[in-house]
């Protein structure tokens, strides 16, 4: 199973413990949510197998576009500015300091880096694609 679904399942089954004393009617409905995850999982799996095999860059490239954008707006607001500023000031022409990017870039970069921290935690369990 994919990263998620089987935390998804166990927090589904404490729920269906609390509502569902039956055994034979927890087991039934444990099933059923574990093939509703499976079906979305393998859904998803579908759409991205689909957009890879794309030649549009606007279809399978949007992914590295967001990537290599986060990318440029951590170079320019961390590295670019505060060079250029420096070396402005060295050759004696002090700039003023040109805009920089605000703290939402920090959310977009962690939430990128996450999503590679999940490709590593499926390669290591070995549940990543062949």
């Amino acid at each position: 199973m994919a990263f998620g679904v089987g935390e998804a399942v166990a927090a589904g089954l404490k729920v269906l413990d609390k509502f569902i004393p039956d055994p034979a009617a927890r087991a039934k409905a444990e099933a059923e949510l574990r093939d509703a995850l499976m079906a979305s999982d393998a859904a998803q799996l579908e759409v991205n197998k689909a957009e890879a095999a794309s030649g549009s860059v606007f279809v399978g490239g949007w992914r590295p576009a967001i990537g290599w954008v986060c990318a440029a707006a951590v170079a320019y607001t961390y590295l670019l500015v505060p060079i250029g500023m420096w070396l402005a000031f060295i050759i004696g022409k002090p700039l003023a300091k040109p805009p920089v990017l605000d703290s939402n870039l920090w959310e977009l970069m962690f939430a990128m880096l996450g999503l590679g921290g999940l490709r590593t935690y499926e390669k290591l369990k070995g549940v990543a694609a062949k």
